[in-house]
């Protein structure tokens, strides 16, 4: 019944709302505009709107273009030395999950001092405190995946040491988030729904985690029921304005999902795996093993009732077995056309499973503790195996 919630970023949400920027409240004179390095907030028109946006705000701003689909540790030390010597005083992330996060790791690194994993808690990082504020940040949010723009932490890797780690601390949530469905409309159908399932899993993770609660549940049973009717929609018609609000809108609930509760080992056991192939995107991977990770807790009768609590909130009012969340599972996927992604597709070879499995387990090893049963190294390698094509 007990649960933390703290959920202090302003949501401007709904269709054209990114025309309502230069109304609000700048956190500061002078902004960096984080975009990633590719071509899509420029094609789109999405920041060229965003700058007129800020014009509109009397802010002046620089653009640093360079974030990766899964940011680097040298890109974030490198943004935030070009914030500093720009004199930013706050952060416009305009993009994706990956984008968002980046944000976070450049406002604590143009604040606190030192190399970024001072301030990592696992792994091969310091655990450091975090004594300064972060840059304060404005999220805008071009796809629906991560819920990162309420919550309070980013994800970068290592690649030195391959570790795909969070950085998590109340001084880095957004101040303010834009969520406007608009600007979704171009996300190509593979990425939507890559994002989409991001989306969905972090919310039944969270539901069959030790420490769900009736906050948490909340918002996992409106991400589940919105995905499960809308995601397809958004996947095959990007036009779909009202598919793409619903999906927007689980997104949102996403973050607070794991700000009321948290993930499980289904995303360390991914982590790894895109931490040693960069190519992988996060829900690409998750996709991948979703089916074997949730099958290895319904076939220990592990939280049963849970999963056939899930399969009802996917609209199959007459589930009664867990078996049926699974087959909701397989049908969204076929439904969005990614039911037969590979892992050799991204060079992942079965040679490579112990070493994934321990990654995910020293690295991302306190997610193990959320889950509803221990899931040992072994059982961590089974997944893999089951999981591969």
């Amino acid at each position: 019944m007990s649960y933390d919630c703290y959920l202090p970023t302003k949501v401007l949400f709904g269709a054209g709302r990114l025309n309502d920027l230069h109304k609000q409240v700048m956190p500061g004179k002078k902004a960096l505009l984080l975009i990633s390095n590719g071509k899509s907030a420029k094609t789109n028109g999405s920041l060229e709107r965003t700058q007129e946006q800020l014009k509109f705000a009397g802010v002046d701003y620089v653009i640093f273009n360079k974030i990766q689909a899964n940011p680097l540790k040298e890109t974030i030390e490198e943004g935030a030395e070009f914030a500093k010597k720009n004199n930013c005083d706050f952060i416009v992330a305009l993009g994706g999950g990956s984008v968002l996060d980046a944000s976070k790791a450049i406002g604590l690194l143009v604040n606190n001092p030192g190399d970024l994993w001072d301030y990592v808690s696992a792994g091969s990082g310091k655990n450091k405190p975090i004594k300064n504020k972060a840059l304060p940040i404005i999220a805008i949010t071009t796809t629906a995946g991560t819920g990162s723009e309420v919550d309070c932490g980013g994800v970068v890797t290592k690649t030195q040491t391959n570790e795909k780690l969070g950085i998590v601390h109340p001084f880095l949530f957004p101040v303010l988030a834009i969520v406007d469905p608009e600007l979704m409309k171009t996300v190509p159908p593979k990425f939507t729904a890559y994002q989409g399932f991001d989306t969905l899993l972090q919310a039944t993770e969270g539901y069959i985690a030790k420490n769900h609660n009736l906050m948490s549940e909340m918002f996992q049973r409106a991400v589940i029921e919105n995905i499960s009717k809308y995601l397809a929609r958004a996947v095959n018609n990007g036009n779909d304005l009202e598919a793409r609000e619903h999906v927007a809108f689980a997104n949102t609930m996403s973050g607070y999902s794991m700000m009321t509760s948290s993930c499980t080992s289904e995303h360390s056991l991914e982590h790894a795996m895109s931490a040693f192939h960069q190519d992988l995107p996060h829900g690409a991977g998750l996709i991948i093993i979703s089916k074997a990770y949730y099958m290895h807790f319904i076939n220990k009768n592990i939280c049963s009732e849970r999963f056939i609590d899930m399969a009802k909130f996917f609209g199959n009012k007459n589930a009664n077995k867990p078996m049926d969340f699974i087959y909701e599972l397989d049908k969204i996927q076929k439904d969005c056309g990614v039911d037969n992604l590979k892992m050799s597709d991204y060079g992942i070879k079965t040679s490579e499973f112990d070493l994934l499995a321990k990654n995910a387990r020293e690295t991302m090893g306190g997610l193990f503790f959320l889950d509803p049963d221990d899931l040992t190294h072994d059982d961590c390698v089974k997944i893999y195996q089951e999981s591969y094509k």
